[in-house]
């Protein structure tokens, strides 16, 4: 083994790439997904691998791959020489204008809907062999499940903290305001009692009917009728027309419309904050970083050039 690792000429250094990858992933199709590779071609490198350090790399245990001890120890020094060679090739990025590339986003269905007319044509500009594709939204913890398996390379969402090797930074604080029709019965003389007294539009994915606004009425001693849930909030608007309902939306999620009506909530509802999610893998790619910088502008604008007004009636 020594014979092999000591003269370099025999060591095709792509091979580190590879095992890089693998014991990041600890998948050998993942890291394929990754590397551009075929399976049959990162087995075929993890075997190689496998024979240049004398060691098996990766065991299969309960059903998945796990690092040998021989393969931990590698994990540092191997980053450190990767890192190493990429300083001295000093590779200039890629021209964004000559990038051809589709960069694939998981991001719920309301803030992809204000999105993703601006996202193409900003990037038309900028990049545009760079193709934006919008994934099924299956709920935030499915997104980033996917970004860890390399199926996608940005979620925007709520998201928890996350560990690495994902990474996650703030695109904008969000609050919630209450909307009806104009005309609505409760939008005269607005308060706590009036908004109670109708039923109220709830939005859940997984068809909940109480959500942290009911945990704060019951603290007072409260509670609201629910009229009817939904999974999405583009499907309340239309709702509002010609009922009764009443919703609280994200600010972002409400047009300009003469028919609304919209007021502040008559006590605190909590907001929350919209993240942008990223794998390590895309930390240094330029045409995901630029994807994800203009995520970030668009919707920093598009909240600061669309400030709902609050009807009164």
């Amino acid at each position: 083994m020594m014979d092999r690792m000591n003269d370099l000429r025999r060591v095709d250094l792509n091979l580190l790439v590879v095992l890089d990858t693998l014991l990041e992933e600890a998948h050998v199709t993942r890291a394929a997904r990754r590397l551009g590779l075929s399976q049959p071609a990162a087995s075929n490198a993890l075997e190689r691998l496998r024979h240049l350090f004398d060691d098996p790399l990766l065991e299969r245990e309960g059903g998945r791959l796990r690092p040998t001890p021989r393969a931990e120890a590698l994990r540092t020094p191997l980053r450190d020489a990767l890192g190493a060679m990429r300083g001295v090739l000093q590779l200039p990025p890629p021209s964004l204008g000559n990038a051809r590339r589709v960069v694939r986003i998981l991001i719920a269905d309301a803030p992809a809907t204000a999105l993703v007319a601006k996202l193409r044509a900003a990037l038309a500009v900028t990049a545009p062999g760079v193709t934006p594709a919008l994934l099924p939204w299956a709920g935030a913890s499915d997104a980033l499940t996917r970004l860890s398996r390399a199926e996608a390379d940005l979620v925007a969402s709520i998201l928890p903290v996350v560990e690495p090797p994902l990474r996650q930074r703030a695109l904008l604080e969000e609050h919630y305001l209450v909307v009806m029709r104009r005309g609505h019965p409760a939008a005269a003389e607005f308060d706590l009692a009036r908004w109670l007294a109708f039923p109220h539009v709830v939005v859940s994915g997984h068809g909940a009917t109480e959500t942290a606004l009911d945990t704060v009425l019951a603290r007072r001693g409260l509670s609201r009728r629910v009229g009817v849930v939904v999974p999405s909030f583009l499907m309340v608007l239309p709702l509002l027309a010609g009922s009764d309902l009443i919703a609280a939306l994200p600010s972002r999620c409400i047009p300009a419309d003469p028919s609304l009506a919209v007021r502040n909530p008559p006590l605190r509802m909590e907001g929350f904050r919209l993240d942008l999610a990223w794998h390590d893998r895309s930390g240094n790619d330029p045409v995901v970083t630029h994807v994800a910088d203009t995520i970030g502008a668009l919707l920093s604008e598009e909240g600061a050039e669309n400030p709902i007004a609050l009807t009164q009636e």
